[in-house]
């Protein structure tokens, strides 16, 4: 039986996309891991901490610049 020349089949493998791949937009995934590492609870004190601040921070403007 003589060899077939430039016939090689790729098999095709159905590749399953999401919504927003099938809409244009890329998917990206980045590895790198992140240098400053932070609790939820972390998060949620700081974010307390600086509603605090810009409060009393209100407070004091209104009372100097009334």
């Amino acid at each position: 039986m003589p060899k077939r020349r430039g016939t090689k089949r790729k098999k095709s493998r159905k590749k399953t996309t999401g919504p927003m791949t099938a809409a244009g937009l890329v998917r990206f995934f980045d590895d790198v891991d992140a240098k400053v590492k932070i609790s939820p609870y972390g998060v949620l004190w700081i974010a307390i901490g600086f509603s605090v601040f810009v409060a009393v921070l209100g407070y004091i403007v209104a009372f100097v610049m009334p």
